[in-house]
């Protein structure tokens, strides 16, 4: 089939590869705009942008794809399918009709499970011990066209965000490019949804990477892991924001109050609703990341001292 792709993050550059490698003919890619990234805030290309261009494709940029100039050019490239991987746009009614075999996306989650911007995260954050990936035909509702087919993957107890969503795009990748071989041999069927087991995983903000330390110690390493490596975990402490990579339950460790800090020799806890955990490395404003005993001996906390 005649593809053109749509998506813009890195995630979505494992399904760019396996299209290629196909026997379909990849022929442009949809992605956001050039975007100001950075602390000197230069435009910078996405990486599905950067990925396309490095292999001379046609990169279509809409700032909306319901633009009649991007309508258009869509029409012009003649895709008999566009699959979809985190573009990050509503898909209005009249691009969708373009392609004779619609849009196909591929979502982080065993839909219904978690519908929206942030799956793997939500996920996480619920403490799910399996969760996947879903190929589904997009309609106008969020995430909420007939599936193709999905694939399992168990959630591991340390896995970051950054962890899971890399092997679900592997296996995602693969499952994606198989949908697309049974559409163009007329052997794919789409199954609607079921009404039953539906959430929704609204995107992950930087309020909520925030650390609540008056919860429990396992919601506060799942935050963590939830959140990094974007937005990424923090606390205040001194009024300042530190960042936190992934702690470890210490639940053989004495009870601290919630975000009292216990400093010893090689290590530093920090109290919750429950057991401690075990601090991992740290960011201060401003500084590189550092072992939470490095900062420390540093910051030089005293006892009375909170992160909150």
């Amino acid at each position: 089939m005649r593809l053109v792709f749509a998506g813009t993050p890195e995630v979505a550059v494992p399904a760019l590869e396996a299209l290629v490698a196909s026997r379909h003919d990849l022929v442009a890619v949809v992605t956001r705009p050039d975007a100001p990234a950075g602390r000197g805030k230069r435009l910078s290309r996405s990486p599905v942008g950067v990925w396309a261009d490095r292999r001379g494709l046609a990169v279509l940029t809409p700032a909306r794809p319901r633009e009649p100039a991007f309508l258009e050019r869509l029409r012009g490239l003649a895709p008999d399918c566009v699959p979809v991987v985190a573009y990050g746009a509503l898909v209005p009614p009249a691009a969708l009709e373009i392609p004779r075999h619609g849009w196909i996306n591929l979502h982080f989650s065993l839909l219904p499970a978690w519908r929206g911007a942030a799956p793997v995260q939500h996920a996480l954050l619920r403490g799910d011990e399996l969760t996947g990936a879903s190929v589904f035909r997009l309609e106008e509702g969020l995430d909420t066209g007939p599936v193709f087919g999905a694939v399992t993957e168990p959630v591991r107890p340390t896995d970051t965000a950054g962890d899971l969503l890399a092997r679900l795009a592997g296996s995602g990748a693969e499952l994606l490019v198989r949908v697309l071989d049974a559409i163009e041999d007329g052997a794919a069927g789409a199954v609607p949804q079921p009404a039953d087991g539906v959430s929704l995983a609204p995107k992950i903000t930087v309020e909520d990477a925030r650390v609540r330390w008056d919860e429990p110690a396992v919601a506060v390493d799942r935050r963590i892991r939830a959140c990094t490596p974007a937005p990424g975990a923090w606390t205040w402490f001194r009024d300042e924001r530190l960042k936190l990579d992934p702690v470890a339950v210490a639940g053989d460790q004495p009870a601290l109050p919630p975000g009292a800090l216990r400093v010893e020799r090689d290590r530093v806890l920090a109290g919750t609703a429950t057991a401690p955990v075990l601090l991992g490395r740290v960011r201060p404003a401003g500084k590189r990341a550092m072992a939470a005993a490095d900062w420390a001996r540093g910051a030089r906390p005293g006892p009375d001292e909170r992160l909150r």
